[in-house]
């Protein structure tokens, strides 16, 4: 095993134990700042993390050609969050930041998603997640904006990772000013952004033990266009809710959508929401009852048991008005991330084409946890 290796190992070691009883005292309840829908998203200063709230991550996924007709889906992903043990101790080793970080690639050469995942603890050189800038890293893998561009380093198993996601358009606020709320009290709620229409380059390198048939090592240069994310909160998920599914979408004139549905318990909405800004800029947030998902096709995972909606009708707008209409298709079914190793969790990321009326209108990411149990954050 590398040093690199070991030092992922050991980070997620350090995670399991800081848990185990008796490792660390108990968590107090903790003073986590509240969400308020009167706060401002000061830019660049909130591109940086906000280690007083609970959770908190930087999310991208996108879509990438490699010449050829050959097209992945790409995803990568840092957590934060402040579990609030041991906030009094001196220690070093004390666990009062974890950095988590998952990658993945949408190959369907390769047929299956391939992926990897890192967790650490703040701290010793290995891992952090700067304040006032996004610069966010767990040992050898980072992202970091640098002006207007966001830069990607990942070494994972199956492959490496080196690619720059460029601004071409401003901040899309979620919600109200980047108040977005997740149920119906004002505590479920988070500070939200997104970074729609990011321009795509750089380079993928696919390992000899990838599974993609033409075999050996392989760096391919890649073009595309991504979603960055960046929300934060102290509001653990609503007890009535078990999952969600969102999506993220990156409309061919221009525009971008995003759209979420929190369900609860028997498969119903528990809350909605979204914000659609049109290929001029016009923004529009969505109301809880302007947000529509239905299954069209199911896909049951061979691993988990896990049965996931993976092709979606999403209807934007009340029924009686025109609004939009889309179809989701997956790039391929199996876009399963299992993450028992570090978050704890199994979910469905995946790339997805977009159709309105039949044409293709777009490219993005549907997320859909939940299904294998009741998520909790």
């Amino acid at each position: 095993m590398s040093p690199h290796r070991l030092l992922s190992a050991c980070g997620i070691a350090l995670f399991l134990a800081a848990w185990l009883p008796g490792a660390w005292p108990p968590a107090m309840a903790q003073d986590y700042p509240a969400v308020l829908d009167n706060h401002r998203i000061e830019l660049p200063r909130d591109h940086g993390s906000h280690p007083a709230f609970r959770t908190e991550w930087w999310y991208v996924t996108g879509w990438m050609s490699a010449g050829g007709g050959r097209e992945m889906g790409v995803q990568i992903t840092f957590f934060r969050n402040r579990p609030g043990i041991a906030e009094d101790s001196s220690s070093s080793f004390a666990p009062k930041q974890l950095l988590f970080a998952h990658a993945a690639l949408a190959d369907p050469e390769a047929g299956r998603l391939l992926h990897d995942q890192r967790s650490a603890r703040a701290g010793f050189g290995i891992a952090r997640a700067e304040q006032g800038r996004t610069d966010v890293r767990i040992d050898d893998w980072s992202l970091v904006l640098e002006g207007a561009t966001y830069v990607a380093r990942i070494a994972a198993r199956e492959f490496d990772l080196e690619l720059r996601f460029s601004a071409t358009q401003g901040v899309l606020l979620q919600g109200h000013n980047g108040y977005s709320r997740k149920g119906p009290r004002a505590g479920q709620a988070s500070y939200y952004y997104s970074r729609p229409q990011l321009a795509l380059t750089g380079s993928v390198t696919l390992r000899p033990d990838s599974g993609t048939p033409r075999g050996g090592a392989r760096k391919m240069q890649v073009e595309g266009r991504a979603w960055l994310d960046h929300e934060w909160s102290s509001q653990a998920m609503a007890e009535e809710a078990v999952g969600w599914d969102w999506i993220g979408i990156n409309l061919d004139d221009g525009g971008a959508l995003m759209a979420f549905r929190m369900r609860d318990a028997g498969g119903g909405v528990f809350w909605a929401g979204g914000t659609h800004r049109s290929a001029g800029g016009r923004v529009r947030v969505l109301r809880p009852a302007e947000v529509h998902f239905t299954p069209l096709r199911r896909w049951r995972s061979p691993r988990t048991g896990a049965d996931y909606p993976v092709a979606m009708r999403v209807r934007i707008g009340q029924v009686q008005s025109a609004g939009m209409i889309i179809e989701l298709e997956p790039v391929m079914e199996d876009q399963e991330l299992d993450s028992r190793a570090s978050t704890g969790t199994v979910y469905w990321e995946g790339a997805v084409r977009v159709r309105r009326g039949g044409k293709p209108v777009g490219r993005g990411y549907l997320e859909l946890t939940g299904y294998w149990q009741p998520l909790k954050l």
